[in-house]
């Protein structure tokens, strides 16, 4: 018989642990009100509430097949007892804005991103939350949010692109046009031919497809145990993602009735996971930056030293670009990175015992790639013979970085350079002298005043460091920024030195023609300038005019904190304005 009490009088279902309080009882008539209007009724309202949250936008391709995807993850939270409600936020492009002044809004849009998801779930009372995320700084913006409001969730990558192909192989991606805007700028190749690479680099929707941030990012996401595993891998126009976001739709509804939230899936261990998946795989230096930001974000105490002891101890065992041969696509192809977390494991570099939102360890996911793994792939090697010996990138202390900074290695064996400064105070300074090739052989190329604070925003330098490999210096010169790279970046480059200039740190104080020395094996990137002379030019600097004054790039610039912190906006800047009010 069906049940013939007023619906104000129904029970409310235990699941709805948050929700209850913004739809359930008389009080909440005018909520429930406003909710009809849009269509909902009053069996979806006595249902759990759970959040879509995409980041679709139409500014690149990245994220563009977010709406499609979202319809099917409503669909899996339907079927699984669950009423969604899609929410959309901001994302800001590396790729398009890449060398414009809109690039400086790029890392702060990852602050954006876990405010305005945060906003609406603790808004709205959500009981769940499935993020659909696609570009580099939506991933780790989505995790961060999770974190902070620790209510059930997950994150789906929405795929990679795929590559395209260029003069008959399949290899070009975003990273290719960047090289190919700096050979013709060097006569190298014809306006034609830059135009012929412009066309097939990008092919359809997904992110850049190599091992630059966003799958750098996916894959650390899936080994910090907020992704379901395998799901994040599929490309964004391969058919199986839309079974994928059905599936993530049924999971969070799982997490939701047993209250499983991602403070028990981000644990130290978990950590320490994903760090060693961004290493093993020749993974983006943005890894850094991010994995900090989000270790803050659960409170897990994490250093950037800590990070190099990590990277350093775990070899490269997937050949992927830009260090390597393939793309994340061939990465899928070959079996997935089940492929490398059993590497990894068999190598003892990783936990087996960590959990996943799917309900998986470490260890029963890397059992799969028994199966899953394609005949011949050469994408993942074996641990015992691993592409090189120690990770992708590590940490580096001197004279010139107190505190810190990040060189990448995959990709390059110089481990030693030393020679006279050139020095920029924007990238865009840098660029155009790259561009009048005016920069020599053996040059230590230093652009700053692109930190956090001074940029503001920490701008990427992939139109200078692809425009270096495009006119044949890539492999000649050392580049050193207080900013960051893209993923896509390679050669011997040094980012995230701090402290930055805007904050008076050693790099500040660098002038033309000075002596320069990077040593990886030291671990080591100094300035060889006397200490009396460095007084002498500390005495006389005073830090730059802000670029900013207003508006939201100001804003950040007065609360982030540094690199080495992973540039979050909750950090040691806002902890001391809080104590100071």
């Amino acid at each position: 018989m069906a049940d013939q009490r007023h619906p104000y009088d129904q029970p409310s279902d235990p699941a709805k642990r948050h929700s209850a309080a913004l739809t359930d009882g008389p009080d909440r008539a005018a909520a429930r009100a406003m909710l009809k209007a849009i269509g909902f009724t009053d069996a979806d309202l006595a249902k759990p509430i759970v959040g879509v949250a995409t980041t679709w936008i139409e500014t690149m391709p990245c994220n563009f097949n977010q709406r499609r995807l979202a319809e099917h993850v409503k669909a899996g939270i339907r079927a699984a007892g669950g009423t969604p409600m899609e929410f959309n936020t901001v994302a800001v492009s590396d790729g398009v804005s890449m060398g414009t002044e809109g690039m400086k809004s790029s890392l702060v849009s990852r602050e954006v991103i876990a405010d305005s998801i945060e906003l609406v779930v603790r808004g709205h009372l959500m009981d769940g939350v499935v993020c659909l995320v696609g570009c580099d700084k939506t991933i780790p913006g989505a995790a961060i949010a999770l974190g902070r409001m620790d209510v059930p969730g997950l994150v789906l990558y929405n795929g990679t692109i795929l590559p395209g192909f260029y003069k008959g192989k399949r290899e070009a991606t975003v990273v290719t046009v960047f090289e190919a805007i700096g050979a013709y700028r060097a006569g190298k190749i014809t306006l034609d031919e830059l135009y012929e690479v412009e066309n097939v680099s990008c092919p359809g929707p997904g992110a850049c497809g190599g091992q630059y941030t966003a799958n750098t990012m996916s894959m650390a996401l899936e080994f910090l145990g907020l992704s379901p595993a395998g799901l994040n891998g599929i490309p964004a126009e391969d058919p199986a993602k839309d079974a994928a976001a059905y599936r993530c739709g049924e999971l969070v509804m799982d997490l939701v009735r047993e209250d499983k939230r991602p403070s028990r899936y981000v644990t130290r261990k978990a950590i320490e996971n994903a760090i060693a998946g961004i290493a093993g795989s020749g993974g983006s230096t943005n890894g850094v930056l991010h994995m900090l930001a989000i270790a803050h974000q659960y409170g897990i105490p994490l250093t950037i030293d800590e990070f190099g002891e990590i990277a350093d101890r775990t070899p490269i065992v997937a050949d992927m670009v830009p260090g390597g041969r393939y793309t994340a696509a061939d990465l899928y192809d070959a079996g997935g990175v089940a492929l490398v977390a059993r590497e990894l494991l068999k190598g003892g570099k990783i936990h087996g015992d960590v959990e996943n939102v799917d309900g998986r360890t470490t260890a029963q996911i890397a059992e799969t790639a028994a199966t899953g793994e394609t005949a011949g792939q050469k994408v993942v090697v074996p641990f015992e013979t691993p592409i090189k010996p120690v990770g992708g990138l590590t940490i580096l202390r001197g004279s010139l970085a107190p505190d810190g900074c990040v060189v990448k290695l995959a990709g390059h064996e110089r481990r030693l350079h030393r020679g006279p400064a050139r020095v920029f105070d924007s990238e865009n300074a840098c660029y155009d002298a790259v561009r009048g090739q005016r920069i020599q052989p053996g040059d230590v190329v230093v652009i700053r005043n692109e930190g956090p604070v001074g940029g503001p925003g920490m701008q990427e330098m992939l139109s200078v460091t692809a425009a270096l490999v495009g006119v044949g210096l890539g492999d000649q010169v050392s580049l050193i920024t207080d900013g960051r790279f893209s993923g896509g970046t390679h050669g011997l480059m040094i980012g995230h030195v701090a402290p930055e200039a805007a904050l008076g740190g050693p790099i500040a104080l660098v002038h033309e023609g000075d002596i320069i020395t990077v040593d990886v094996d030291r671990k080591a990137v100094d300035l060889e300038v006397p200490a009396a002379e460095l007084a002498r030019r500390r005495a006389a600097w005073a830090p730059p005019a802000p670029r900013y004054t207003s508006g939201v790039l100001a804003k950040y610039a007065a609360l982030v904190s540094s690199a080495s912190e992973g540039a979050v906006t909750t950090g040691s800047r806002l902890q001391e304005l809080l104590k100071r009010s």
